[in-house]
């Protein structure tokens, strides 16, 4: 079966659309390939290979907006989806913020981001690397039982056009690996988990590092202890640090502040944290995770310093909340083929500070390292923050002993201003934090 051509099918669904008489129109063309192996206790579980191909169309008429999908590529649904799309238009509710962005803001250069390799990994590679990982953890002293080992690989290839000729398209690989375990015994067992994931498998971690550090951190985690409920200081370490970030993202969302729902409305122009401190989104990284030459509007996107010395400088933007609060997009605008795009980050981090991880905590006389966060319990619009939560003690400037069974709270306004990063940051995931230290929080527990 032939390949569809990205270009073709946009170009002709476009024409469809302004044949159909729409007055703009823009469609995304996406194309991927997942596979995934599951290994447990030296056996293969589970090998799977998928490939889908979906296009998503995006109409105005007049101020009048329409989205429809479709995996199907036979001729005579490509030349049906237009006007099924016209006519759902035509029936929509005005949407006065809706429209194509301006043309002064699409990408002309379409940088080479290296996010794509060049070779997908045969199913005996990914079943390596997941028995691999799998078999170091079990390796490690004090594990007892797995939850398993996997490994996965992804590929999916982007194409965007628009009524007014744009077009552009990128694609990007993932290979990943991930491994979780028990230690103890009975009802004292703890489980705990590691994972790794690169654009390229030259980048990616060895599953031997994975697995063992998995099994480190079960073991780690036994036996743990109740604590008094106290204010004192609380250490993220990197895995949970994200999370605090991902709460800052979320309240300089341009939905968010369009709607007057965020804890940080009035605060643009402010210092939300400590001098010093600076939060970039690079959608330009080279491999990074999630890198992207332009947004999901066509708009060419670039570095950004949301947080510059302490203080907030931007929103995350599309076009409709940029329309909305009377602003030019910040080409934030991410977004599938069934729906509108919205506002989003690409690599999202928080720069490092001076000192290490043990000289940050080595003034602490008592305090919580927190290496696992359950519960949502944020409001986003109060900004209110209370999370379960697990670690470690700290008892004169050291880890002393495993916790558990506690909560943490306090307001993220607060926590953004009272929050240093230590010097250990590094590109994990999307979004990545340095380990952080919040002074002044509620620690509740036995």
């Amino acid at each position: 079966m032939t390949r569809p051509n990205p270009e073709e099918i946009l170009s002709r669904v476009l024409e469809g659309a302004k044949a159909a008489g729409a007055d703009a129109a823009d469609a995304l063309f996406v194309e991927s390939i997942a596979a995934s192996v599951a290994y447990r206790l030296g056996k293969l579980e589970e090998v799977e290979r998928a490939e889908s191909t979906d296009l998503g169309l995006r109409v105005f008429v007049g101020r009048r907006v329409a989205f429809v999908s479709s995996t199907d590529f036979a001729d005579d649904a490509l030349d049906a989806l237009p006007g099924r799309a016209v006519a759902m238009a035509r029936l929509a509710p005005e949407d006065k913020y809706a429209g194509l962005a301006p043309k002064d803001r699409l990408a002309r250069d379409i940088p080479d981001l290296d996010l794509a390799d060049g070779r997908e990994p045969a199913a005996e590679t990914l079943i390596e690397r997941a028995r691999a990982a799998e078999a170091a953890a079990l390796e490690v002293k004090g594990v007892t039982n797995s939850e398993g080992g996997g490994a996965n690989f992804h590929r999916t290839g982007v194409a965007l056009a628009t009524s007014e000729g744009f077009f552009g398209r990128y694609a990007g690989t993932s290979h990943g690996i991930g491994v979780a375990v028990l230690a103890g015994e009975g009802t004292g067992m703890q489980m705990d988990h590691d994972s790794a994931s690169a654009r390229h498998a030259s980048d990616l971690e060895k599953p031997q590092t994975v697995g063992r550090r998995a099994g480190e951190r079960a073991v780690a985690k036994l036996d743990p202890r109740k604590i008094k409920s106290q204010r004192l200081s609380v250490v993220y370490d990197p895995r949970t640090a994200n999370g605090l970030l991902g709460h800052f993202a979320g309240a300089i969302s341009g939905s968010s502040i369009a709607r007057g729902v965020s804890f940080l409305k009035e605060s643009m122009g402010k210092d939300i944290f400590a001098k010093g401190i600076s939060v970039i989104d690079d959608p330009h990284r080279l491999r990074g995770h999630r890198s992207k030459p332009f947004d999901g509007e066509g708009v060419a996107n670039a570095r950004r310093a949301l947080i510059e010395d302490g203080r907030l400088t931007s929103w995350l933007l599309d076009c409709a909340s940029a329309r909305q609060l009377g602003l030019a997009t910040t080409g934030h605008a991410a977004r599938g083929t069934g729906g509108p795009p919205s506002p989003s980050t690409t690599n999202l981090y928080m720069e490092p500070g001076n000192l290490s991880p043990e000289a940050m905590i080595a003034d602490i006389r008592e305090g919580l390292y927190v290496t696992e966060l359950m519960g949502m319990g944020v409001n986003m619009v109060t900004g209110d923050y209370s999370r379960g939560a697990s670690g470690f003690w700290i008892e004169n400037g050291r880890i002393a002993y495993p916790v558990a069974e506690v909560t943490i709270a306090g307001n993220l306004k607060d926590m953004f201003a009272n929050l240093t990063p230590a010097s250990d940051l590094e590109f994990r995931h999307g979004t990545n934090a340095p380990t952080l230290r919040v002074e002044g929080m509620t620690v509740a527990g036995a």
